[in-house]
């Protein structure tokens, strides 16, 4: 098992880290220009001057990817920063303390999961507005409640250990029990609940993108940019497989990680 575990993960991370590689590359320098269009290179399939052939504009399709998947990127990182550490925050004050502040946090909590998260995410860019940013807000909001259970109920299983006990009567604040002696002990919980929500960040992003709410013109998205193949599946096919492999292989990668990880600590749970 630890063998199977230590292959998913040298496998993900070499695949992660060549796409990040290439990706904060594409941020510096692209081919061409990814705006850049051409009347007489319009629709030509995938050669050694278009690794990935032009879109409907004669638009690099790599270049264009490139630049779409660091949009991604940023995106799906700062919503796992943003609901991950407001998360983190409510699940250890809520699991560690319990009582009343559980019960209102914890419901506060339930009610927002009550709705889909694709929904919820929808309503919220509604009301923001379409952009980037706005997108990262939105989403970081939508990703606190996943994070906050996780790490509710690692903590409520852990504060009282012998060694919480310990530290409580050798003078320890709660701030330090919180975040110096219970953190670090629910990393193996945590790290898989990472990979799970960047795969889901970078599936939510490309999907509102597609559907015209999320990341808007000037700005690369490999959602839009997959939107925009649909209609030139059939005359331009490389347009929509070259887009879709990208978020494949960006979720692929990452994706790896958390199935080592998962398997290294014995697919453990909190419940």
């Amino acid at each position: 098992m630890k063998r199977s575990a230590n292959n998913y993960l040298r496998a993900g991370l070499l695949l992660t880290a060549l796409l990040f590689v290439l990706i904060l590359l594409g941020h510096f320098w692209t081919p061409y220009d990814p705006a850049a269009m051409s009347g007489g290179e319009k629709l030509l399939g995938p050669s050694l001057r278009h690794l990935m052939g032009t879109d409907n504009f004669g638009r690099d399709i790599f270049s264009r990817g490139l630049r779409g998947a660091g949009t991604t990127l940023l995106i799906a990182l700062c919503t796992v920063a943003i609901g991950a550490v407001c998360g983190i925050a409510v699940g250890a004050t809520t699991g560690y303390f319990g009582g009343r502040v559980d019960a209102v946090l914890m419901r506060l909590n339930d009610a927002m999961t009550a709705f889909p998260s694709m929904l919820l995410a929808l309503v919220l860019i509604s009301l923001l507005g379409s952009g980037k940013y706005k997108v990262i807000l939105a989403l970081g909001i939508v990703f606190i409640p996943s994070f906050a259970r996780v790490t509710r109920s690692a903590y409520a299983a852990l504060r009282d250990a012998n060694y919480i006990k310990s530290a409580r009567l050798m003078g320890a604040g709660s701030a330090r029990i919180l975040f110096v002696h219970l953190l670090p002990n629910i990393l193996q919980v945590l790290l898989p609940a990472l990979t799970i929500g960047f795969n889901n960040a970078v599936l939510a992003e490309a999907s509102m993108s597609y559907l015209g709410i999320g990341v808007t013109p000037p700005d690369a998205s490999l959602g839009y940019m997959l939107s925009d193949a649909q209609s030139m599946i059939a005359s331009a096919p490389w347009y929509a497989v070259g887009t879709g492999t990208v978020i494949v292989l960006l979720i692929f990668s990452v994706g790896l990680i958390g199935e080592g990880l998962q398997r290294r600590n014995g697919r453990q749970r909190y419940a």
